[in-house]
C-alpha cells in the first residue's frame, strides 16, 4: 500500500479514534451513538466491524462491514413454488451463505462509507477493497469463511469510482430502488401536500383517513417500548416473516436500544385500538432526511383499516410540518409507496463470490434468487398526474 495510507479494522465502538463522529457527523448511521445500537442489539447472525483509513496518520475516511451467516435464518419465503423455494435455500445456504457486507445490510442507501476530501474519489474503494482483504484474513482464522463479498448501495454517480481493476472480479447488480419522496419548497404543512395531490388521490387519502377511525396514534416513550417489548416483536415478525427475502431478524430489545442511544432522534410511534397496540412504525431523524425503519402491525387490522397506508400518510405528515428535505421511504412495497408521491432511486451494488468458478456465473445464479419485480410507477400530483 502506498507508504501514505494505512487502515486500522475495529471490533468495539469504544475503540474507535476521536475523529469519528468528525468524518461521520452528516450521517447518523456512521456516528459512534448508531454503531453502538448494533454493538448492543445487532441481529444473532451478524458480527460488526468497523474500518479507518488513514492519510499520513490521520483518519480520512470510515466504514461499517457485516457479517451475516444466513444458514441461520429461514431467508426465503413463499413466493414461489415449494420446490423452487427449497432448491434456492439448499443452494443458498451450502455455496453463499457466509456473506461479508461492506455497508449497512439494515438499511437502504449509502450509510456504509463516507470519507473526508483528501483522500481523492479515484483511491477511495481500491483504499477500502484492501481493508477488506484484511478483514477477510482475521474472518477466515476465526473459521468463517466468507462466500460472497458485497459493496452495498451506491449511486449512479459514484459507479464510475468503481471501474478500476480491484474491483473486475465484481458483478454490478441492483434490486428493488430506494423510495424517497422530496418534500418541495412550497409544503410549509401537510396541507399543502394534500393539495398538491390530484383528485383521485386526495380521494384516496380521504377514504383511507376514513377507514381509521377508531385508532388512537401517540409516540412513545423508552419506558412504553419497555412496557409493550413483546408485543412490538411479535407484530415486526409478522411484518418481517411475510417479506419474500431475509437475512436477519431483529433482537426483542432492539427498539430499546435504539432509544436509549438515540434519544429524541428516534421516534416510535404506536396505533391502538381500545388500548390494544396493533401496529407501530419508526423514524429517524438524520440531518434534513427523515429516515423510515422497522414497522410492524397486526395484518387483519392492515386489511380492514387500510393501516400501513396511513402509517405512510402520517410519515408525510410529521415530516412536512417539521420541514425536512426528504423521506428515505426505502426498499419494498414499491408501488403503493409511489402513490404517496415517493420516487425510485436506483442504488447499484458489487458482489463477488470466493469461489473463481462460481463467480463467473454470478449473474446468472443473482437473477435465480432475485427475480425481477414487476411494479407500476405512480404520480400522484396534479402537475405530474397520468393516471
Amino acid at each position: 500500500m502506498n507508504a501514505q495510507f494505512s487502515f486500522k479494522i475495529f471490533t468495539a465502538v469504544d475503540t474507535l479514534p476521536e475523529k469519528w463522529d468528525t468524518l461521520a457527523r452528516n450521517n447518523i448511521f456512521l456516528t459512534t451513538d448508531y454503531l453502538s445500537i448494533l454493538e448492543q442489539s445487532a441481529p444473532e447472525n451478524m458480527i460488526c466491524h468497523y474500518i479507518g483509513i488513514y492519510k499520513n496518520e490521520q483518519l480520512a475516511g470510515i466504514s461499517i462491514s457485516q457479517f451475516l451467516d444466513l444458514s441461520t435464518v429461514s431467508s426465503f419465503g413463499e413466493r414461489d413454488s415449494c420446490m423452487r423455494t427449497k432448491v434456492r435455500s439448499f443452494v443458498f445456504k451450502n455455496f453463499s451463505s457466509n456473506v461479508l457486507v461492506i455497508g449497512n445490510n439494515m438499511l437502504t442507501g449509502q450509510n456504509g462509507c463516507c470519507f473526508d476530501d483528501s483522500i481523492l474519489a479515484s483511491e477511495r474503494y481500491v483504499l477500502l477493497q484492501k481493508a477488506t482483504r484484511e478483514l477477510k484474513l482475521k474472518l477466515t482464522a476465526r473459521k468463517l469463511k466468507i462466500h460472497l463479498t458485497i459493496f452495498k448501495d451506491f449511486n449512479e454517480i459514484e459507479l464510475e469510482n468503481f471501474k478500476i481493476p480491484a474491483f473486475k472480479t465484481y458483478y454490478k447488480f441492483t434490486t428493488q430502488p430506494n423510495m424517497i419522496l422530496d418534500i418541495r419548497e412550497n409544503w410549509h404543512s401537510f396541507d399543502d401536500y394534500i393539495n398538491n395531490l390530484s383528485k383521485k388521490y386526495r380521494d384516496q387519502y380521504k377514504r383511507v383517513r376514513k377507514k381509521a377511525d377508531g385508532i388512537n396514534k401517540r409516540k412513545l416513550s423508552l419506558d412504553e417500548i419497555t412496557a409493550y417489548r413483546t408485543r412490538i416483536h411479535e407484530l415486526y415478525l409478522n411484518v418481517a416473516q411475510n417479506a419474500p427475502f431475509n437475512t436477519f431478524y431483529l433482537t426483542e430489545n432492539h427498539f430499546e436500544v435504539f432509544k436509549k442511544s438515540l434519544k429524541d432522534n428516534f421516534l416510535f410511534y404506536g396505533y391502538f385500538i381500545n388500548d390494544h397496540l396493533i401496529g407501530f412504525n419508526t423514524l429517524i431523524k438524520n440531518g434534513k432526511d427523515i429516515d423510515t425503519y422497522f414497522l410492524g402491525y397486526d395484518e387483519t387490522c392492515q386489511r380492514e383499516k387500510m393501516l400501513y397506508l396511513n402509517m405512510l400518510y402520517d410519515m408525510i405528515a410529521f415530516s412536512t410540518n417539521k420541514k425536512y428535505k426528504r423521506i428515505i421511504f426505502a426498499r419494498t412495497a414499491l408501488e403503493i409507496k409511489s402513490s404517496v408521491g415517493a420516487t425510485a432511486v436506483n442504488m447499484y451494488s458489487f458482489m463477488q463470490h470466493s469461489n473463481p468458478l462460481i463467480n463467473l456465473f454470478i449473474p446468472t445464479i443473482f437473477g435465480f434468487f432475485e427475480p425481477k419485480i414487476e411494479w407500476k410507477e405512480r404520480n400522484p400530483f396534479k402537475e405530474l398526474s397520468s393516471n
